[in-house]
Parts: C-alpha cells; structure tokens; sequence
C-alpha cells in the first residue's frame, strides 16, 4: 500500500517534465512516476538517468535485466521484478531464467540456465546489493571478459537499481 499518495494519472504540469515522462513511458504515467512527480525536479533528473541506464548504455541487455531482477528479489521488491522480468525475457533471457532468479543465491551457481558471465554477473549484483564491497577479483574478472565499459556500465546499473527499489519499497510503490 502505498505510504504517500500518487498524483493523479491525467497529471499535467509541470508539462516540460510530465511529457517527457509519457514519453519514455509510452504515453502513460506509471504508479513510479505518480510518487516520483511529487517532486518534479527529482522526476527529471530521474527520468533522464534511469533513461540513459536502460536505454542508452552498451552493456548487454541481458546482463543489464539479469542484474535488475535480482536485485529487486534481493530487496524484495516485487514492482521491480514485475517490470523487468519481461524486459528480461525481451532481451533473449528465458521463462527458466526468470524463474530461477528469484532464488539469486542457487542461480549464480546454476551452469545449466546461465553461462560464466551471467553467473558472475549475478554474483556481483549479490555482493553489491549484500554488502557494497565486491569480493577480490570478481570485478577484475568481469573486466577482463566484458570490458572496462561494459564493466562499469554494469556496475553503475546494479547501483542504480538498488536506489529504484529503496524508494519503491520506502513509500510503498503499488504494482499496477
């Protein structure tokens, strides 16, 4: 339930802000965006980074919603899950994939559903969700597979995504 109440969904000041939200949205506002847009200057600013970490990084896809996923099962938080396990499923991840996620402890070891970088990727986004610090090497190993780009990239997601769900989670963000 939610613990601030939204704005209303046919919100349309201020318009700079609320059109570009729509705009990334597909037209509609979603129950994020209606607590985000309390503070119009936060929905900007947001709206412009989750932007560019969904849409205009060159990290994988697959990795980029591997990582979101878990990090909402990690933080138990469910709207997060809801609105990445398809975005997972876009990228070439599979029902099975999805499915095993939601147990991100057995899944990082789970050579069958996922290959060495995706296991390692799961992995990091357990220590960075668990425990900020990384294990040595596992960032190195990354690295030296994906690049410092990507690297960085996925890391940057992770962190990311673990402030998406706090504030999901600290006002009560509904699903849909």
């Amino acid at each position: 339930m939610a613990r601030v109440p939204y704005v209303s969904a046919d919100l349309r000041e201020p318009a700079e802000i609320v059109d570009a939200v729509r705009a990334r949205r597909g037209g509609r506002l979603l129950n994020l965006d209606r607590m985000l847009l309390h503070s119009p200057e936060l929905t900007r600013g947001w709206n412009a980074y989750l932007g560019a970490v969904r849409t205009r990084l060159s990290v994988s896809p697959r990795l980029r919603e591997i990582a979101i996923c878990v990090v909402a099962v990690l933080n138990e938080a469910e709207y997060e899950f809801i609105h990445h396990a398809p975005e997972l499923l876009a990228a070439g991840g599979t029902q099975l994939q999805v499915d095993a996620l939601r147990d991100p402890h057995a899944a990082m070891k789970n050579a069958a559903l996922f290959d060495e970088v995706e296991r390692a990727t799961i992995e990091l986004t357990v220590e960075m969700t668990r425990n900020v610090k990384v294990r040595a090497g596992l960032t190195e190993w990354l690295n030296a597979h994906l690049g410092a780009q990507h690297t960085v990239e996925l890391v940057a997601t992770i962190a990311a995504y673990n402030m998406v769900s706090r504030l999901l989670i600290a006002v009560g963000v509904e699903p849909e």
